[in-house]
């Protein structure tokens, strides 16, 4: 080791560097197990993973095709099949065009430097522990429990969401028994760990990126005027609703108030690197998944809610709904379906909601137990979290993380949706502060590099944009946190609002920052200069002779090659 590295060993202190193995040498007697056993089914599966706890020792079973469809609608539920009709009715269909696009940049920029990171170091709980190891191991901490109670608060929201959206056929039964449903099919996938989560997401990201291009397809005929007699959409209809009631609604307080709901639409994307821990070989397979992010912010979210902005109507009181993100009837891929005459066109969309908002509360419990299980390795959150299963589960945190899903079930109480709104409250900035510390942890990561000696040239996988994307993705994020907080004072409609509408739009603010002051009193470890951010204990080791020939074949391509092999 050289004189900085041991500089930078001696001065970290009682701050150690996560080592969590990745190296599944030690976990090969998974394949001496029953499949019942391997695949969480039998008694024994139950049981502790043997050779005590020495790391995270997560099953490794996702392929290439998993991390693809994760990455490419693996995040798509709520906030974008229904939230985005609330966000039209706030700020029009230019707004919802801009923000949407804004928060597509930077969510690109962020994922492209979580994957540098996480082929570097392919640790469980991956952006939670990158915030520890080059910021500040207090605000790894505060992000972490952000992260966990984020996604705690998300899985009761899914739940609400599908049980509502059955009750859009008039089904006559309490919505409470279609939440017991979701909540038990929702148990039932995580009973088969990773894999369970993996084979769940892609085939419902099959049928959302289906869906999306088929509503895509139906919305350019009807904005031609090719819609059934029956419909309204039986002339040219065009961008006659950028015209009237216009582009924008609410002038710059709506511009700001959408982006929050972007923010929530776009949540979960950094899951492909959280799933990264957990592939077989994602030094070949991350890469690519990462690529196709590209396209999910350019077919559906873009294009597909410019769309929505040429076919539904901004000041169509159906798009406020008794709760914006979270009653169905105020969809506006539903609206388009019955505004259209379309017959059985709105059901489908329904079904393709239904599937979504289900499949993000199966990532939620994913994302938030993997985190907690990485919390406690480190001493963050209580030991017991960090038991693993013969099956490769985090079994507690999984357990933890299931048992938030009963706070669906207060939406039944007639006092239900107040707190409800209370525990949107908590999540609805928490993924801002966590793409946050990814973009700052790459920053801080390529300046620790270069310090340590280091060329950018043994990195494997870099960010298509740098440090320049991080920093322009940390700007738009301190952008969208101001607008948040002007909105959150001046509300749509008032000069000044009240402590609540405030609280409910920045709780999470506040939040984090009473994390990140616990953190610094219980750990007495502040802000990490250069010297002390080890960049070489835990680092993958790296397959160089398929790297070097990748990188050869890649400079021997034609132009054209090398352009569209930044996407694909």
């Amino acid at each position: 080791m050289d004189e900085k590295g041991a500089i930078a060993n001696e001065k970290i202190g009682e701050t150690p560097v996560p080592t969590y193995s990745n190296s599944y040498d030690e976990g090969q007697w998974r394949n001496n197990e029953t499949w019942a056993t391997r695949n969480g089914l039998s008694a024994d599966s139950f049981k502790r993973a043997p050779g005590g706890v020495k790391g995270v020792e997560l099953e490794r079973s996702m392929k290439t095709r998993h991390l693809h469809m994760i990455a490419i609608g693996g995040s798509i539920g709520a906030g974008f099949f229904v939230g985005s009709g609330s966000a039209l009715s706030r700020g029009g269909p230019a707004t919802l065009f801009i923000d949407f696009l804004i928060m597509g940049v930077m969510i690109f920029n962020v994922v492209y430097a979580l994957g540098e990171l996480a082929v570097m170091y392919p640790v469980s709980g991956g952006f939670y522990t990158y915030s520890t190891r080059f910021i500040d191991p207090s605000w790894g901490f505060a992000m972490g429990w952000n992260y966990v109670f984020q996604w705690a608060v998300v899985l009761p929201l899914e739940l609400t969401v599908a049980g509502l959206t059955v009750e859009w056929w008039g089904a006559g039964v309490n919505v409470g028994v279609w939440i017991t449903v979701f909540y038990v099919f929702i148990i039932l996938i995580n009973t088969f760990g990773t894999l369970g989560y993996a084979e769940e997401e892609f085939w419902s990201s099959c049928l959302k990126l289906a869906a999306t291009v088929i509503f895509m397809v139906v919305c350019l005929v009807l904005v031609l005027g090719g819609g059934p007699d029956n419909g309204i959409y039986n002339e040219y209809w065009g961008a006659r609703l950028w015209y009237d009631p216009g582009a924008f609604r609410n002038g710059f307080k709506g511009f700001c108030s959408v982006f929050v709901t972007a923010a929530f639409a776009f949540s979960g994307t950094e899951l492909v690197g959280l799933a990264a821990a957990e592939a077989k070989n994602p030094l070949k397979s991350l890469p690519g998944a990462i690529k196709q992010v590209f396209w999910r912010i350019t077919l559906f979210y873009v294009l597909g809610l410019t769309f929505v902005g040429l076919l539904v109507p901004s000041d169509d009181d159906r798009l406020l709904g008794a709760n914006p993100l979270i009653d169905v009837n105020a969809s506006p891929f539903v609206l388009i379906g019955k505004d259209a005459g379309l017959k059985g066109f709105d059901s489908f969309m329904n079904v393709v909601i239904l599937v979504s908002v289900v499949s993000i509360g199966v990532s939620g419990v994913y994302g938030g137990s993997r985190t907690l299980t990485a919390l406690a390795e480190q001493g963050y959150a209580p030991r017991f979290f960090t038991y693993i299963d013969r099956s490769g589960r985090p079994l507690w945190s999984v357990t933890a993380i299931l048992l938030f899903g009963a706070l669906a079930y207060v939406n039944l109480d007639a006092q239900g949706p107040v707190v409800f709104d209370w525990l949107l409250a908590l999540s609805g900035l928490a993924a801002l502060f966590t793409w946050g510390s990814i973009c700052l942890a790459h920053i801080r990561f390529r300046k620790a590099w270069a310090y340590h000696g280091h060329t950018l040239d043994e990195i494997p996988f870099k960010a298509i944009g740098g440090v320049y994307g991080s920093y322009l993705g940390l700007f738009l994020i301190a952008l969208v946190l101001i607008a948040q907080f002007y909105t959150a004072i001046s509300p749509i409609g008032t000069k000044v609002g009240t402590a609540e509408t405030f609280f409910k739009s920045y709780l999470a603010a506040p939040v984090v920052l009473t994390f990140w002051a616990a953190g610094y009193f219980w750990k007495r470890t502040g802000w990490l200069r250069t010297p002390q951010i080890d960049v070489d204990t835990g680092r993958r080791e790296l397959d160089w002779d398929y790297i070097n020939a990748e990188r050869e074949k890649h400079m021997m391509a034609p132009a054209w090659r090398r352009w569209t092999s930044m996407l694909f």
